[in-house]
């Protein structure tokens, strides 16, 4: 048996699961988009618990969203993941945040999903999947124009575009084998089979030089010299 803590902060939505041998038995989350995520995350945390009449010494692992996202929203999460680890001596798990934000879509056959987070501009990162959720393109930081994934929409009868980066794509591509699905936001709920795969897997991260995967280097601005 395997009590998994779940963190997802890397995007708007706060979100914490706790689950059994991967079936959930407590989600706490709240989409805002004033990052609170800091004043949010372990309170959510306590709240999951008592929902689960479950204690901190019970649980066997914690998983954690590692990226890419919000530079910020991710330090959050992982940092209060190794925490967690360290003080519990239990081992963290590292999940895919666009693999499981993919997880929201249940594609039949010959079909994929291309899960997208806004980035800058006209960019996003994405990675796709086939129906069984086999990563058939890396993830990357792409820019969206008339022809980004024709490839993709010519090998599979229909193609879902899930995340904050959807709406993008919808604005530039034409297809009828496109469906996009807007309002998606990465969530603890779909980290837990996840993470539960990994646990039997002993596939574990090294907790104290784990990172985040921000994709792309963190830009600081600097701020502009008065003249």
């Amino acid at each position: 048996m395997a009590i998994i803590l779940n963190i997802e902060t890397a995007t708007t939505n706060c979100s914490v699961s706790l689950a059994k041998d991967g079936e959930m038995l407590a989600l706490k989350e709240y989409n805002s988009a004033s990052f609170s995520h800091a004043e949010q995350l372990h309170i959510f945390i306590e709240e999951a618990l008592k929902m689960a009449s479950l204690t901190l010494k019970d649980i066997n692992a914690i998983a954690v969203s590692k990226g890419p996202g919000s530079y910020t929203g991710l330090r959050i999460g992982v940092s209060a993941a190794k925490g967690l680890c360290f003080s519990l001596d239990v081992p963290l798990i590292a999940v895919a945040t666009l693999n499981s934000l993919a997880h929201q879509i249940l594609p039949n056959k010959e079909e994929a999903v291309v899960a997208v987070l806004d980035a800058r501009r006209m960019e996003v990162y994405s990675a796709v999947f086939n129906s069984d959720f086999d990563q058939t393109i890396e993830t990357e930081a792409k820019i969206i124009d008339e022809a980004s994934y024709q490839e993709v929409l010519q090998s599979f009868n229909k193609v879902y575009f899930v995340g904050s980066g959807a709406s993008k794509i919808q604005e530039t591509l034409a297809s009828t084998k496109a469906e996009y699905i807007l309002d998606a936001v990465p969530s603890a709920k779909e980290m837990c089979a996840i993470s539960y795969k990994k646990y039997e897997d002993s596939s574990f991260e090294d907790v104290a030089y784990f990172e985040p995967y921000y994709l792309k280097d963190f830009m600081i601005q600097k701020p502009k010299v008065k003249k």
